[in-house]
């Protein structure tokens, strides 16, 4: 029995990351022309749409989003107040009500917070309290928006307008990332990066079952027609998924309906984490049902990234190797340039993010995540 020299493994190895960096970069070359970014007309308005907003214990969040919120261009808004603790719902009111005053919420937007409803077996938190807020109201355009979502003047128009070019029933942004700390710099931005270097854009035009697979969506903004909502069967059709809009976007590819994507540029950005802690939790809990419960699945991924980002600048005496890690840089640099979002202190150690996702992945193997207070298996 023969053994493979160290040389031969390296080349194969090298091989095997030069073909998937390859893949990544040319889907993502063709992203870049492709991939849409909201762009935002101030002063423009979105009659037939609602902005649903549920919020959990959000009081140190929204005053640095609210007034965006408030601002970004729709006649009707509706919080849903999710069994906070800490006075977000009286944090709103106040709010609405100093703006009014100082004539910066014109009267015509509507504005209400409602209280929702006891959690029923068998639903995640935020699908059931989705449910409700499309249930408090009759606008023909549901709009879904995080509570750390900062939204431009004109961004709820501007989404509307492109959900309509794309002739889409359900509508998703992937917001720009907004970092702090390290871990979050190096992590957050991933969100983006998969959905451009693996999804081509056009594939969500082709209507055919094997494109099918071309599915996805960022909960931090989803739009859905009030006919595609209801062919969807609704957030009930998902009720108990903790991604849930990873899963609203596989059910509306299997449904035939439209999904549409864009990316949020100026108009739409979040910063989904705070802490390392909370990226770690954040991260971690999604991890593991996006890969339909296969924990090993995500035990392999770290380590294929491992070998793929973090393993060429160490083996840099290779050509092979160097042209490997210059390719990883490129790729993050590229999307950096295409969201907006710049960091390209990030972008060059994008060799140490794989490193920076052992905490995530640990986290994603355990059979229980705590998320805003509730537990999941």
């Amino acid at each position: 029995m023969t053994r493979r020299s160290p040389g031969r493994v390296s080349r194969l190895a090298s091989t095997a990351v030069l073909g998937f960096l390859g893949l990544k970069t040319a889907t993502l070359a063709a992203n870049l022309a492709l991939f849409p970014t909201v762009r935002t007309r101030p002063g423009d308005r979105a009659p037939g749409a609602a902005l649903l907003v549920p919020v959990r214990d959000e009081a140190s969040r929204l005053p640095d989003t609210l007034p965006g919120l408030l601002a970004a261009g729709a006649s009707e808004i509706v919080f849903l107040d999710d069994g906070s603790t800490d006075g977000t719902a009286a944090l709103i009111e106040r709010t609405v009500d100093g703006m009014r005053s100082a004539g910066t919420l014109p009267g015509s937007v509507s504005v209400r917070v409602v209280t929702g409803a006891p959690r029923p077996a068998g639903w995640a938190g935020k699908t059931w309290a989705c449910a409700q807020l499309a249930d408090a109201t009759d606008a023909e355009l549901l709009v879904y928006c995080d509570a750390d979502v900062r939204l431009a003047p004109g961004a709820v128009p501007a989404v509307v307008a492109e959900m309509s070019r794309q002739g889409a029933d359900v509508f998703s942004v992937f917001p720009r990332q907004l970092v702090g700390g390290w871990s979050e710099r190096l992590l957050a931005p991933l969100i983006t990066d998969v959905v451009l270097c693996f999804l081509p854009f056009p594939l969500l035009a082709v209507p055919v079952p094997a494109a099918r697979s071309a599915a996805t969506a960022q909960g931090a903004l989803l739009a859905f027609s009030r006919s595609g909502y209801r062919r969807l069967g609704g957030f009930a059709a998902v009720r108990a998924e903790v991604v849930e809009d990873v899963a609203v976007a596989r059910r509306a590819r299997r449904l035939d309906l439209r999904l549409g994507l864009a990316l949020g540029g100026d108009a739409v950005r979040v910063r989904m984490y705070r802490t390392h802690a909370e990226v770690v939790a954040g991260f971690g809990r999604g991890l593991t049902p996006v890969t339909g419960g296969r924990r090993w699945l995500v035990a392999v991924g770290l380590a294929w990234h491992l070998l793929a980002y973090t393993a060429p600048p160490l083996l840099a005496r290779s050509r092979r190797w160097r042209v490997a890690a210059l390719l990883g840089i490129v790729e993050r640099v590229l999307v950096e340039g295409k969201t907006g979002g710049r960091d390209w202190p990030a972008a060059a150690l994008v060799s140490a993010a794989p490193v920076a996702a052992v905490p995530v992945v640990r986290q994603a193997l355990r059979r229980e995540q705590i998320w805003k207070g509730r537990r999941y298996s």
